[in-house]
């Protein structure tokens, strides 16, 4: 049970700093001003939904599309950490407010044309929560845990399930209490906090790099 506490921790550390719910959250205020209280709600419930599923199909499918198309695995976290390494470059110099991403803009319109139009898959879920680096970095995660066997069989095949629920879960919890965590944190308080989650992805990216490129070096 503790190689269980400890497999669904280190998703956490590893998964948080990308997801960011607080993102999501200035995305979700920035394209629900018009919704009412139940479409707020239900477009964070289906956004909490996809993002469960987007990470799970990225843990249990991934590696069959590595072999399809031949990517290595050290490959893969060079990829992966240069991707990280620059998501968390955008975050830490940001251009533009959060909730001006070119999706962003770009759903803003179609629900200017379609008030009924969904954001949940996109942009909350993707890639405002689970984008390229989540995936990635899970895929890349999933491999390794299945290669060294620290854990149990049974933690590597369950722990993940349980921390894509939990990050989901927050995420939901998050977009349903936007408005209060909005107020109490405020815009610059949210772009603190995301500036010193793209530090924490920098260093994670480099270091993916560092191990792709050592795992290079030993074939």
């Amino acid at each position: 049970m503790l190689d269980l506490f400890k497999a669904v921790g280190f998703g956490l550390a590893v998964l948080l700093p990308l997801a960011n719910p607080l993102i999501t959250v200035a995305v979700f205020l920035g394209l629900s001003a018009n919704m009412s209280i139940s479409e707020r709600y239900q477009q964070s419930k289906m956004a909490a939904l996809y993002v469960f599923l987007i990470m799970v199909v990225a843990y249990y499918g991934g590696h069959l599309v590595m072999n399809t198309f031949g990517i290595s695995i050290p490959g893969l976290r060079i990829a992966g950490g240069l991707i990280v390494s620059f998501i968390g470059f955008r975050m830490l110099f940001a251009q533009q407010k959060i909730y001006e991403s070119t999706e962003s803009i770009c759903k803003s319109k179609e629900i200017e044309e379609n008030s009924g139009a969904s954001i949940a898959f996109v942009p909350l879920a993707m890639p405002t929560t689970a984008g390229p680096g989540t995936i990635a970095v899970i895929i890349s995660t999933a491999t390794t845990m299945k290669q060294d066997i620290g854990f149990p069989t049974w933690v590597i095949w369950i722990s993940p399930l349980i921390t894509f629920a939990l990050v989901s879960l927050l995420v939901w919890g998050a977009l349903r209490s936007s408005g209060a965590i909005m107020r109490m944190l405020g815009q610059s308080g949210i772009e603190a906090i995301s500036r010193l989650m793209g530090f924490l992805l920098v260093c994670m990216g480099v270091q993916f790099v560092i191990n792709g490129g050592m795992e290079l070096m030993a074939h």
